[in-house]
């Protein structure tokens, strides 16, 4: 109400400061509400928010003996002339209150965290990470079957996992997490071990989460 108060008094010292030419006054709000008579609503500029009418500084139409009865005496609204609408804008840039930003902090909890691992280690251990690699082609050519693995001309190793597990699936993990005790040197699929906190718990009848990658020639 304080804050209603303070921007209705001063409203009232612009309006009452303001100087103008004689053949440029200002309209009168008696004058103005009684053309309501021929108009059936005007329209008016409210300079205090007002439930279910609108916002301070919207222009809404009114009924004129609800403006000369109610709005007017109160200076809850002024008549929507150019004068006026001058009036108001330096009313509000001047004595407005700016509103400030709130920012919400989540707190994530522990409880939130090992969700979010399990839900990752479920993905991990669901899905077949696929890479492609270039052969070692001298050792193509003097292999001793066709059966034999193609072998590779880098063999895969776990930062290349680690790299691709956050390419494809978009989950960050880290070289501790996987149990690679070489790197991968042929064509083949494999089933990597994935260190996790014990605390999340295994899907039933697993002893261990696992990787599953496949490498496959370019």
């Amino acid at each position: 109400m304080a804050c209603i108060q303070y921007g209705k008094n001063a409203l009232q010292r612009i309006i009452k400061d303001t100087r103008l030419h004689p053949s440029d006054r200002m309209m009168q709000p008696l004058l103005f509400s009684s053309q309501g008579v021929r108009h059936r609503k005007l329209e008016v500029i409210l300079t205090t928010s007002i439930e279910k009418l609108g916002k301070a500084g919207e222009t809404v139409k009114v009924a004129p003996g609800y403006f000369r009865n109610h709005l007017m005496p109160k200076l809850l609204a002024v008549p929507n002339i150019d004068k006026y609408a001058y009036l108001i804008k330096e009313q509000r840039r001047i004595y407005q209150p700016v509103e400030e930003e709130v920012v919400k902090v989540v707190t994530v909890t522990k409880e939130d965290k090992m969700k979010e691992y399990e839900k990752a280690a479920k993905r991990l251990d669901s899905t077949q990470l696929v890479l492609r690699r270039l052969i070692d082609k001298e050792k193509f050519r003097t292999r001793a079957t066709k059966d034999e693995p193609l072998a590779l001309q880098s063999s895969v190793t776990v930062d290349d996992l680690v790299a691709e597990v956050a390419r494809q699936l978009s989950i960050q993990i880290t070289p501790e997490n996987l149990h690679l005790p070489a790197p991968l040197p042929t064509c083949g699929e494999y089933e990597v071990p994935l260190r996790f906190p014990k605390s999340i718990p295994l899907p039933e009848g697993k002893i261990y989460w696992t990787l599953k990658v496949k490498v496959r020639s370019k």
